[in-house]
């Protein structure tokens, strides 16, 4: 029988993704089943997202979830993944302001969770964090646009840089971050036309969410696209199933073959 030799992703493959115009297929994974599923369906990157936060422990941001939380779910997601790049976000309050503390997390990220590049948010502001930590030859995923991170700064989740000066600051800081030797950048909740200059002017791979069909991939939260959260439609979202009305209905049958005393029949005990 001939084995079928199955190609690693790994940030050079994306580099050549980017070259020959073969678009990156990008989404969240929390947890070893899920993950495997994505593995299987021939995903490329598994994001393993601070967005877990939100879907899987039921915050309202993301700023809760801490180190040793997205170690958990990253190691679980490593765990199931042959081909696919596993890249885990930093989480807040692990790398900003303190390149020492930022080297420390990703450290902790790489080694006890097996991933292979963590993704941090920010560009000059965290640019000392980002040098310190690719110093240690940890591939470093950039994402600008709308930083969930810094909601609180923000104070809302509106479409970022429509206004000159910021969308000056996001292209000035994708610069800054693909010199600095980032792999990628992820571009979030901006413009399209923005989304596509910032994609033609770097040689590194753009990955959106929110950003445009013009960047060279494309990023969306599992939960979301599978139809498990229904709390969260923006633009961007495309529902590619409703497995909350599924699941929904799947428990309401079994409650109801319970109480019929239909399950278990005959055929299903010992």
């Amino acid at each position: 029988m001939t084995k079928i030799f199955v190609r690693k992703v790994t940030t050079h493959v994306l580099q050549e993704m980017k070259l020959k115009g073969e678009k990156i297929a990008m989404l969240t994974g929390y947890d070893f089943s899920m993950a495997r599923l994505l593995e299987a369906a021939g995903i490329d990157i598994v994001l393993v997202g601070d967005s877990a936060s939100n879907v899987m422990a039921g915050h309202t941001s993301t700023l809760p979830i801490t180190l040793d939380q997205m170690i958990y779910h990253a190691s679980s997601v490593v765990r199931a993944i042959s081909r696919a790049l596993v890249v885990v976000d930093l989480p807040f309050g692990t790398y900003q302001g303190n390149s020492k503390e930022a080297l420390h997390s990703a450290i902790r990220i790489m080694k006890e969770s097996g991933a292979d590049a963590v993704k941090m948010e920010g560009g000059k502001e965290v640019l000392e964090s980002v040098d310190r930590i690719l110093s240690a030859g940890i591939p470093v995923m950039g994402h600008l646009g709308l930083t969930p991170q810094s909601i609180h700064k923000f104070g809302t989740y509106v479409v970022r840089a429509t206004e000159e000066g910021e969308a000056n600051k996001l292209v000035a800081d994708s610069n800054l971050l693909e010199k600095a030797g980032c792999f990628a950048l992820v571009l979030e909740k901006i413009p399209a036309k923005l989304g596509a200059q910032v994609a033609l002017e770097l040689k590194i791979p753009v990955i959106g969410i929110g950003a445009g069909g013009y960047v060279d991939g494309q990023v969306l939260v599992l939960h979301d696209m599978l139809g498990i959260t229904q709390d969260f439609s923006p633009r961007f979202l495309r529902r590619y199933h409703n497995l909350s009305e599924e699941i929904q209905g799947s428990v309401r049958a079994y409650i109801k073959d319970i109480k019929s005393r239909d399950f278990p029949n005959e055929k299903e005990q010992y």
